[in-house]
């Protein structure tokens, strides 16, 4: 018997119904060790101030502290596969050109000519090419950053051509992601992440996936609201009703692990506890919305007495994604093919290694209005059984005004999802300007994840500003 919440601790209390790791436990596939792994922290409960949501000097300075120190992903090895490929990353006012120089090595220059700074590539684009060229005035370097021309030499006595070689980040690459970050006394990426989810990753083999889905929209709120949007369930019963009758929500689990990762898990096959006893597992299947939900079909399937939805569904799914990604799934677990595993890699990543929601969300702040950000969601797939890699996605940009259903190969259940949580951060972000209350009030353990993710960024708001030197 699970002891009543007035005799708990804080942070101790949780939902009274069956737990994650109780549904996940019934499955036929068993899951593996870090789908098992339970890692929560209580965190404290004083509120969080709202300045940093609201405050345009805030996030000035998010910019000189906390961009140019943490490690982020600035695109997938398969954007870049042959020399001489690259992709434009911008974050806020920098932007870098991460390019692969040779078979395994990759470099991050910044995107700015040394002549009178003119931007050497467009933003958002990606291409190939033996150099890197100025438009302006033809400067021209290198693959590996060295100045390859400078056009009238002859005018330029005063300028060494060895100097003038383009200032890059560093650049490590972990699951086909590269990760770049602009300090150079940073830690490594294995001790930013920490052990386990070092383990994590070497379990989720990412680096045998590609993007076939890539979606981009600005959203009206600030880019740390638009994260935290995101990290928790227990807005879903309220804002995606729909999903409720078969996705578990006040019930999901959340974990911490040192400073810069955090996740939850929320079960699929399983009625909210909000809706315990109204709805029967022959419900579930009906009222199943997440996701690809074209997968069942317009008949859904009639379950026998005694079968359990969960369980029916994982076998569904195996089957069906087994043939949309050409891909043995066999040894995947019941849980991997249905429940969402939402990690957030501070300070802008989402990984969502799971097969149902096989998807990465980044998050990038519009360096001219703190009360916009940019937001991406990525689809991602197994590599097919023949190992030929697929072309990678390209990203589709989406007006203010559009819907995500409206994206070519979005699932429309799904972009009616993105949809509500947007009408939702456009009036949080004006609700909390409005306030007259000077923070926010989390739940202890339904909202740890936005705790945990508030206190790195007060850890990098207490340095001094680091701006990065050529």
């Amino acid at each position: 018997m699970k002891p009543e919440p007035d005799t708990l601790a804080l942070g101790e209390a949780r939902c009274p119904a069956e737990s994650t790791q109780d549904i996940i436990a019934r499955d036929r596939v068993p899951a593996p060790d870090w789908a098992t792994s339970q890692s929560y922290e209580y965190l404290g409960s004083q509120d969080i101030s709202k300045d940093r949501y609201v405050d345009p000097a805030f996030q000035k300075q998010e910019f000189d502290k906390l961009w140019t120190r943490t490690w982020q992903m600035a695109c997938r090895e398969e954007h870049i596969p042959e020399v001489g490929d690259y992709y434009v990353y911008d974050i806020g006012p920098y932007s870098f050109i991460v390019t692969r120089v040779a078979e395994n090595e990759i470099k991050a220059h910044f995107n700015a000519c040394l002549h009178r700074g003119t931007k050497l590539k467009p933003s958002n684009t990606l291409g190939s090419g033996n150099q890197i060229k100025c438009p302006f005035h033809g400067w021209s370097w290198n693959l590996d950053g060295t100045n390859r021309h400078i056009p009238c030499q002859w005018d330029f006595a005063h300028v060494d051509p060895e100097r003038m070689r383009l200032p890059d980040a560093r650049v490590e690459c972990l699951g086909g992601f590269v990760f770049i970050t602009m300090d150079p006394d940073a830690p490594t990426l294995a001790t930013y992440f920490g052990p386990e989810i070092m383990k994590h990753f070497e379990a989720w083999k990412l680096e045998d996936r590609y993007i076939y889905l890539h979606v981009q929209k600005s959203y009206p709120a600030n880019w740390k609201l638009t994260v935290e949007a995101f990290q928790e369930a227990y807005h879903v019963l309220d804002t995606h009703p729909q999903v409720a009758p078969a996705n578990g929500d006040v019930n999901s689990q959340y974990d911490v692990y040192g400073q810069h990762v955090n996740r939850f898990i929320s079960t699929l096959g399983v009625v909210s506890p909000n809706l315990a006893g109204k709805y029967s597992e022959q419900d579930i299947i009906d009222n199943f919305t997440l996701g690809d939900s074209s997968a069942l079909g317009g008949s859904k399937p009639q379950l026998a007495p005694g079968e359990r939805a969960r369980q029916v569904m994982a076998d569904m799914f195996r089957a069906m994604f087994e043939k949309a990604a050409d891909a043995d799934l066999s040894q995947v677990s019941d849980t991997e093919l249905l429940d969402t595993y939402s990690y957030t890699m501070f300070p802008n990543l989402y990984v969502f290694p799971g097969i149902s929601l096989p998807m990465l969300y980044r998050f990038r702040p519009d360096a001219r209005d703190h009360r916009r950000c940019i937001y991406e969601v990525m689809f991602m797939r197994p590599i097919p059984r023949g190992g030929r890699r697929p072309e990678t996605a390209e990203v589709q940009i989406l007006d203010d005004d559009q819907s995500f259903a409206e994206a070519e190969g979005m699932d429309p259940g799904f972009g009616r999802i993105l949809d509500q949580d947007t009408d939702n951060l456009h009036a949080q972000q004006e609700g909390l300007e409005a306030s007259a209350k000077p923070g926010i009030t989390l739940a202890n353990y339904q909202e740890i994840r936005i705790r945990h993710f508030e206190a790195a960024v007060d850890r990098y708001m207490a340095m001094e500003p680091f701006r990065p030197q050529w």
